[in-house]
């Protein structure tokens, strides 16, 4: 199935890359008007499905453009795809975009694929087996600090409603940390997390698939990833913190002081 993955991430990606410029039509999600889709979006998805379907055509999906498909067969599988997870830097040219694919077992992710067409950069892992970046293994940073730490997040599209105090929290990093980056794909952040390129990471109101395959690097290169409370999170928990474990609780300190 991670090769089928991968072959469907690639696929996309080449697609991805050759549309950068070409979009025709861009759409606003409803009640959200910061949250834009183009034909290039559906387009990736219908790749990627195809691809998916053609293999295993009983598994149910999950996503981002078409929604849930009923698994009508009772398999235990499902994949969950965003096929475009940072869409307003792609409508901007901005080089900073990914197609993500998680494999689900029995309500876990099991394996997943993250791959970058701008840097040709193919990040996968499945469960107990490590994460990967070009077939080169992760490992999370050593870094025990905060004040040492370059630590990444987004803000919701609904961030003038201020969900979850999500300003607050950036402001409070922002006092904290030696630097925080905001890079546009969620996706992306949590591999680069695992890379070890960004000690931490922490986002407020995700969805499934703009996480479902970099919780699984992260766990895999050896970090630690929770709720803002500390418990135990899935990629059906809208809040997220994603770190190389060694400035977990110093993060979580960090994110309690917003809800004071």
């Amino acid at each position: 199935m991670l090769t089928i993955a991968i072959e469907a991430a690639k696929e996309a990606g080449k697609f991805l890359k050759y549309n950068v410029g070409r979009v025709k039509s861009i759409e606003t999600k409803k009640g959200e008007e910061r949250n834009l889709v183009s034909e290039i979006d559906k387009g990736s998805e219908e790749r990627i499905i195809s691809i998916i379907k053609r293999h295993y055509p009983h598994h149910a999906i999950l996503a981002e453009e078409s929604g849930a498909s009923p698994d009508l067969s009772g398999s235990d599988y499902k994949w969950v795809i965003d096929p475009l997870d940072g869409t307003t830097n792609f409508l901007h040219g901005l080089p900073i975009f990914c197609v993500t694919i998680g494999i689900e077992y029995k309500g876990e992710i099991v394996a997943g694929v993250v791959y970058d067409p701008n840097l040709d950069e193919l990040f996968t892992a499945e469960k107990g087996s490590g994460a990967f970046l070009n077939g080169k293994r992760l490992k999370v940073t050593s870094s025990s600090k905060l004040i040492d730490s370059l630590l990444v997040t987004g803000f919701p599209y609904d961030i003038a409603e201020n969900p979850d105090n999500a300003i607050g929290h950036f402001v409070n990093f922002l006092m904290e940390a030696r630097g925080i980056r905001r890079l546009g794909s969620a996706a992306l952040d949590l591999s680069y997390v695992a890379a070890g390129r960004f000690d931490g990471f922490w986002e407020v109101n995700l969805n499934p698939w703009d996480m479902a395959a970099g919780i699984l690097f992260v766990r895999e290169a050896g970090g630690s990833v929770t709720d803002f409370a500390g418990s135990e999170s899935t990629i059906y928990n809208k809040q997220v913190l994603a770190t190389n474990g060694i400035i977990h609780d110093a993060m979580l300190t960090v994110l309690s002081k917003g809800f004071r």
